[in-house]
């Protein structure tokens, strides 16, 4: 039967291959490995020059249910409405950060671990959450649309 131990020299070449491997792996992610994203607009400036975010678009008014809501993963948004008034909050959980799962009854519902947030204020109603959502600014258009401002 083979010697179980193992020599110092070859120990110190294990970890020397190991280390060349995961670099080259690292700099052949760099290389070749997705781009980061970067903004459209260089200039810092948004389509009016005063340096916001562009709005883009979120749902239609007639898309979030009354007295319900939607969740739009992508965003990472939650919206909600009550009769004409429509809100925006995160959709992160601040718990332990899972996206929310949908709106009913009022609440904000987070499928991880039961938290559930006030569908009008983002307020923790039930735990283990113990911050609220954070509210996010939206705009209405004439035309029924909600916009991200």
């Amino acid at each position: 039967m083979a010697d179980p131990q193992v020599s110092r020299r070859s120990l110190l070449e294990g970890a020397g291959v190991a280390l060349a491997a995961g670099t080259a792996g690292f700099v052949g992610f760099l290389a070749l490995g997705p781009a980061p994203e970067q903004d459209d607009d260089t200039s810092g400036e948004g389509p009016d020059g005063d340096g916001g975010q562009d709005s883009h678009f979120l749902a239609a008014v007639d898309d979030i249910p009354d007295g319900g809501g939607v969740v739009l993963s992508d965003d990472k948004l939650v919206l909600t409405r009550d009769g004409d008034t429509v809100r925006c909050f995160t959709a992160v959980c601040t718990h332990q950060g899972c996206l929310v799962a949908g709106v009913q009854d009022g609440q904000i519902r987070c499928p991880c671990h039961g938290s559930a947030f006030d569908a009008a204020t983002g307020a923790v109603v039930r735990g283990p959450a113990t911050e609220p959502l954070e509210p996010e600014e939206i705009e209405i258009t004439d035309e029924g649309e909600v916009l991200r401002a």
